[in-house]
C-alpha cells in the first residue's frame, strides 16, 4: 500500500472503488527485510507539523480482528538445512502451484474489509479510512466489486494514492506464479515450523524495477506439502519520492488459510509501521480481512459494480 503526506491540508473525502489489501514497512529497496520488526520510535522535528483537528466526540474506530487459529512461526527457529530436492525444482513447482491457485481464486466471490488508521503519540487512532466490498460476478461471468460500506474518511495526515490501490489488488495478496517468476530473484533461506506446517522459507526481490510497475520484496513461507505460499512478509516497491510528492510504502504481513482443495487463500493482512516523510514520521495501522469465500456456480450480482482489472 502506498501512502503520501497530507500535512497542512484539510482532507477531502475520498471515494475509492478498488479492491483493498494493505501492509506496512519502511524497508530500503535492495535489503533483506527479514521478519516483521517492532516499529521504531518516531524521530523528533523542529518545528513539528501542525496537529490534525481532533475527531468528533462520537467518532469510533474499528480494526478487524484476525481469524481464529491464524498460523504463525512464533519462536520456532529457522533451520539452515538443505532440502531433500534441488532448490530450483522446489521453486519451479511452487510457482506452478501458485499459478493454479491464481486461476482457482479468480472463480471465487468473497467479502473484503479494509481499515487503515493513523496513530497519535498516545497510541490512539486519530483518523481512519474504512471500506467493505463484495467481490461478485455478472451474468456473463465478469468479476466485479461492489462497495457495501464506506463511512466518511477521517484521515488528516495521510491520503491514499493510485499506487495504494494497485498494491492492494496485486502486491499484498502476493502470488508468485510461473508467469511472474522470471521477474524475481528467489533465494532459499531454510526451513521453519509454522504451527503444524513445515515450511520452506524464501527471500524474494525484483531483479529490475521497470517504470510504472509494482513489485513485492520480502520473505515468503511455502508449505512443503501443498507447495503454496502460506504467509508473506515484506513491502511493495519501489517507494516513489520526488520534489513535490512522497509515496512511501509500509511493511505488511499477509496470512493465508487452506480454504478448499489444498489451495491457500489470503484471509488477513496486518501492518503496524511508521511511514517516514520529510516532514516527520506517521504511525499507521492497517488490517484487511477476506471472508465468505464461495466458488462461483450461479449468477451473482450486487447492484452497481466496478470492474476489477486483473494484474498483467
Amino acid at each position: 500500500m502506498l501512502l503520501k503526506t497530507r500535512h497542512f491540508m484539510r482532507c477531502s473525502r475520498i471515494v475509492l472503488a478498488g479492491v483493498f489489501y494493505l501492509g506496512m514497512s519502511s524497508v530500503v529497496f535492495g535489503q533483506d527485510p527479514g521478519p516483521l520488526p517492532h516499529p521504531p520510535s518516531p524521530r523528533t522535528q523542529a518545528p513539528p507539523p501542525a496537529p490534525p483537528p481532533a475527531p468528533p466526540a462520537n467518532q469510533t474506530y474499528h480494526s478487524a480482528p484476525p481469524p481464529q487459529s491464524i498460523h504463525s512461526p512464533g519462536d520456532s527457529p529457522i533451520l539452515n538445512e538443505a532440502p531433500k530436492q534441488p532448490v530450483d525444482q522446489i521453486i519451479k513447482r511452487f510457482s506452478e502451484r501458485e499459478s493454479e491457485f491464481k486461476l482457482e481464486r479468480s472463480n471465487y466471490t468473497y467479502t473484503q474489509s479494509f481499515s487503515i488508521q493513523t496513530i497519535d503519540d498516545d497510541d490512539r487512532p486519530d483518523g481512519e479510512y474504512r471500506m467493505t466490498s463484495e467481490i461478485v460476478f455478472t451474468p456473463d461471468g465478469k468479476r466485479f466489486e461492489k462497495v457495501t460500506f464506506a463511512p466518511a474518511d477521517t484521515l488528516q495526515r495521510i491520503q491514499l494514492s493510485e499506487q495504494d490501490l494497485d498494491d492492494v489488488r496485486n502486491v499484498q495478496p502476493f502470488v508468485l506464479n510461473a508467469e511472474d517468476l522470471p521477474k524475481y530473484n528467489v533465494t532459499y533461506v531454510g526451513r521453519q515450523q509454522v504451527d503444524e506446517l513445515s515450511c520452506y522459507i524464501f527471500d524474494v526481490a525484483p531483479k529490475t524495477i521497470e517504470k510504472k510497475q509494482r513489485y513485492f520484496q520480502g520473505r515468503v513461507w511455502v508449505d512443503d506439502n501443498d507447495l503454496q505460499i502460506v504467509m508473506s512478509d515484506g513491502k511493495a516497491v519501489p517507494d516513489i519520492i520526488n520534489k513535490n510528492n512522497e509515496n512511501v510504502f509500509p511493511r505488511f504481513r499477509t496470512y493465508r488459510q487452506n480454504i478448499e482443495k489444498g489451495f491457500w487463500f489470503p484471509v488477513y493482512t496486518r501492518a503496524d509501521d511508521y511511514l517516514h516523510f520529510r516532514s516527520g514520521d506517521v504511525h499507521i495501522r492497517m488490517t484487511i480481512r477476506y471472508s465468505n469465500y464461495k466458488r462461483y456456480g450461479s449468477t451473482v450480482k450486487v447492484g452497481t459494480a466496478t470492474e476489477i482489472k486483473q494484474p498483467h
